[in-house]
Order: C-alpha cells, then sequence, then structure tokens
C-alpha cells in the first residue's frame, strides 16, 4: 500500500511506490499489510533499476569477459583460462558480479546472459595463438534447461571450438536443485567431449554423494580454504583430506584463491594438481601467459610466516 500524498502526489508515483511495497510484501513471512517504506524500499527500487539496466547492457554491449589463468602447480605450464562476466555501467562504473547474476537469476535473464557468456568464451578462445582449455560457469537456472546440451553442441560447431577445449564449472548446489535431471544433463553435456568441474567443493553438506554420482573431470577447491591454510591445522588437514579424495577418485584437484607465495608451497608440498588466483594475477580481457613463482621464495615465505606465528 502507498498512501496520498505522504508516498506520492501523482498516480505513477503512488503505484510505482505501491508496487516496491508488493515485492516486500511477497518476501515477507508475515501476513500483514507492507506499506511503502522509502528506506526500507530504496533496496527494492535500485534491484529493479538494474535489472532493467542489465538488459540494455546486453544490447548495447557493456558485457565483456574477463580471463584468468589456470596453472600447473608442478610444472608452470598454463592449462586454460576461466572466463568471468564484467558489466561496466556508464554512469555507475564497475558493477559487481555478486550484485547482477543474483538480479539475473531472479528476473529469468540468466539464460540469455548464460548463451552470451558461452559463445562468447567460444568465439574468443578459438582465436588464441595457443589451444588452451576455457572454463565457463553455468548456474543453477541453466543446468535445469533441457536444452543446454543441445545450446552447447550448436554453440561449439559454429564457433568451430573442439569440446575438449570447453570445461563447463558449477556448484553441487546447482545439481541438487533438481539431482536426478542435473546428471541427466550432466552426462548428456559430458558425451559432447567436454570437460566438467565440480566448483566451490567442500562447503557443501553432501559433496561426497556429488562425487560418487558423477565422474567429473575436475574438483575446485573452495577459496575458503586458503584463508586459513598458513596458520590453521584443521584448515590444512581439510585441504589434505580433499586431495586424496581426488587422487582415490583419480580426478584432478585445483585451489582456488591462491594469493600469497606460502599458500603456493603448501599446495606443491601436498601434491595439487592446479591453482588459480591472484598470485598469478587478476582477471584480464587480455590473454597473458603467467608466471609461477619460485618455490624456494615461497618457502622463504612461509618460514618467515611460521616465525611470526609462534
Amino acid at each position: 500500500m502507498a498512501c496520498y500524498p505522504s508516498d506520492g502526489t501523482t498516480a505513477h508515483e503512488l503505484s510505482n511506490n505501491a508496487d516496491l511495497a508488493m515485492y516486500r510484501a511477497k518476501s515477507s513471512a508475515s501476513q500483514t499489510i507492507c506499506y511503502y517504506d522509502a528506506t526500507m524500499d530504496e533496496a527494492v527500487r535500485k534491484r529493479r533499476e538494474l535489472s532493467s539496466a542489465l538488459r540494455m547492457a546486453l544490447q548495447n554491449g557493456e558485457l565483456e569477459l574477463h580471463y584468468q589463468v589456470q596453472t600447473s602447480i608442478q610444472s608452470g605450464e598454463v592449462r586454460g583460462y576461466e572466463a568471468l562476466l564484467r558489466w561496466t555501467h556508464p554512469q555507475l562504473g564497475r558493477i559487481s558480479p555478486d550484485v547482477f547474476i543474483p538480479i539475473a537469476e531472479e528476473n529469468g535473464m540468466i539464460i540469455e546472459l548464460g548463451e552470451w557468456v558461452l559463445r562468447t568464451a567460444c568465439e574468443e578462445a578459438v582465436r588464441w595463438d595457443t589451444p588452451l582449455r576455457v572454463a565457463v560457469n553455468i548456474s543453477a537456472v541453466q543446468l535445469m534447461q533441457v536444452e543446454l546440451p543441445r545450446m552447447i553442441h550448436e554453440t561449439l560447431m559454429e564457433t568451430g571450438l573442439p569440446a575438449s577445449r570447453l570445461e563447463i564449472e558449477l556448484t553441487e548446489t546447482a545439481i541438487f536443485e533438481d539431482r536426478e535431471r542435473s546428471m541427466h544433463v550432466l552426462r548428456q553435456i559430458k558425451a559432447l567431449g567436454v570437460g566438467v568441474a565440480l566448483d566451490d567443493f567442500g562447503t557443501g553438506y553432501s559433496s561426497l554423494e556429488v562425487l560418487r554420482s558423477f565422474p567429473f573431470d575436475k574438483i575446485k577447491l573452495d577459496r575458503f580454504f586458503m584463508h586459513e591454510i598458513e596458520t590453521s591445522h584443521t584448515a590444512k588437514a581439510m585441504v589434505r583430506s580433499v586431495l586424496a579424495l581426488g587422487k582415490n577418485l583419480a580426478i584432478p584437484v585445483l585451489a582456488e584463491g591462491v594469493e600469497t607465495h606460502s599458500q603456493l608451497l603448501i599446495l606443491a608440498q601436498e601434491g595439487f594438481d592446479e591453482m588459480q588466483g591472484y598470485l598469478l594475477g587478476r582477471p584480464s580481457r587480455v590473454i597473458q601467459p603467467a608466471q609461477l613463482p619460485d618455490l624456494e621464495e615461497a618457502g622463504e615465505a612461509l618460514e618467515t610466516s611460521a616465525k611470526k606465528t609462534a
């Protein structure tokens, strides 16, 4: 409900503000009437404005992909790049994916957005000088689409990117939206020759069950574990357990969020397969080779860190 004249002096203002109150009412468990509140409904207004702006952004070319390198820890060889969506608004500047991706999922635009990301990543990757792998994130909403395997196949055919160079990443949360349907779709995608990686591993309640149900090509250890791996014995033990699990299942494990030399050394000592993170550089519009830091320097950093902790 919006009331004249405190909530608006024209029919348009009153109707718009009543709409904002309605959205808050829908998300509330309360059975009472929601009155328009400028402070409480400002966030709703901004989300609606961003939702409209996001649709325009896709049409106006404001979206682009940046790429973060994924590197072998043992050899330093670049294995591929993860495609990350970025949006720069003409007036508001850079909008975080943490803000606009949930909005796209709410308004149903995530399907169109996901198709754009996949096609753009494939078109750009096929032009790289080195035929490396490109990883693309798939949302829970996309995974529920039975047409997803066909769309991926058509995109590969039209862009000319070999299926072996494409890897899709998805979280276990996405899988459990509808487990049976998700597994069916994933098997179709894998049959195309496309790699499938389990993202943000270790933070869900059913990680082991997911691994038992599907032959993933990679496990991506959640960046959460990197925050405490240098100082916490518990965190290191958990990371070691995930790695052992991956090795027993013959699934390579990639550590996300690697930012320090000492984190790199720990991963190398434990025998991790791959890594990505700010230590090798931030996501960039231009594909650039990454130089793995010297492990001796990493050892010195780890020793210094241990002394400080002691």
